[in-house]
């Protein structure tokens, strides 16, 4: 009667596609007149990478001054550009940092009454942050497929600047992917003194203590994870592969507490009931698996054990 359900498992730890999530920011604000603080029409604001890539984009400035920019790497500095007819230009480079969500308005000064607050002319650039580039380099090595060449330039920006919290994540992933368990659990771990409950990172540690054979490892991240349904049914079904029909009873028990539509969860519950001789309850568990999915994969041979324990 027992069948394996290797193949029926919700995959949930799969690591996400995109290895570079986590490095946007944010900065939204008004382009104000300096003496007066009214707002300025028909100003732009223009927005170019200083380093580690080249990137240049415009801002759209609605009618009432306000503008809102989103970052995609927050990793490097950017140049700032703001411009309107009468003012005059100003110009600055600023840094934000990973996930920051920045209010800043920029003031701008009539033509000719002020100089623009801008970086002296002729000043030494500041220099480039070799983290920085070697974590600009490994995320187009990644998005370029050459994993492994990803991979060192990843543990390069991280030996550069090691709270580089951006670089742990990216390497966690890439080394995950690359199947260097050691090598993400250590990635990952560092990231989880920063944020115990990256749940990202959590999912890799699922993945590389199992992998390991590190059982106890694995269940205590496991544990971290937010339960729903899925995983729930995920552990449930590895409990049954094992032949730990009770404990796999009782997580499908949680499983449909979460979510009671879970016709699955409903099915393997009433097989198990099946197994263990309990036929009102496999009764039961089965007519509610049909009544949820009266054409699923398994209707027909609950429909034919439902027969039997008539």
């Amino acid at each position: 009667m027992r069948r394996n359900l290797a193949l029926s498992l919700v995959l949930l730890l799969a690591v996400a596609g995109n290895a570079f999530a986590g490095a946007e920011a944010r900065m939204t604000g008004k382009i104000l007149d300096a003496a007066t603080k009214a707002p300025v029409a028909n100003a732009t604001v223009k927005v170019e990478a200083v380093e580690g890539k080249t990137l240049k984009l415009d801002a759209k400035v609605k009618a009432d001054s306000t503008y809102a920019l989103f970052l995609l790497d927050s990793t490097i500095r950017y140049k700032y550009t703001v411009a309107a007819p009468g003012y005059d230009t100003f110009s600055e480079v600023i840094k934000l940092s990973i996930g920051e969500n920045k209010q800043r308005d920029f003031l701008l000064n009539k033509a000719g009454t002020a100089a623009a607050a801008a970086a002296p002319q002729g000043a030494a650039p500041a220099p480039v942050d070799p983290a920085v580039i070697a974590y600009n380099e490994g995320a187009a090595l990644a998005n370029a497929g050459d994993h492994a060449a990803a991979a060192a330039k990843f543990r390069e920006a991280v030996t550069a600047k090691p709270n580089l919290t951006a670089g742990w994540i990216a390497l966690a992933k890439i080394e995950n992917r690359l199947k260097n368990h050691a090598k993400a659990i250590e990635a990952a771990n560092k990231v989880l003194e920063v944020d115990d409950t990256d749940t990202d990172m959590l999912s890799i540690l699922v993945q590389a203590y199992t992998a390991t054979g590190d059982k106890a490892k694995a269940a205590a991240a496991s544990a971290k994870l937010p339960k729903d349904a899925g995983s729930l049914f995920n552990d449930a079904a590895k409990l049954i592969n094992s032949g730990d029909d009770a404990g796999a009873e009782k997580l499908l028990k949680s499983a449909i507490d979460t979510d009671g539509s879970f016709a699955q969860a409903h099915y393997e519950l009433g097989m198990i009931y099946v197994r263990g001789g309990k036929s009102a309850d496999a009764k039961a568990a089965l007519t509610k698996y049909l009544e949820l999915d009266p054409k699923g994969r398994d209707a027909a041979t609950a429909k034919e054990m439902l027969g039997y324990l008539k």
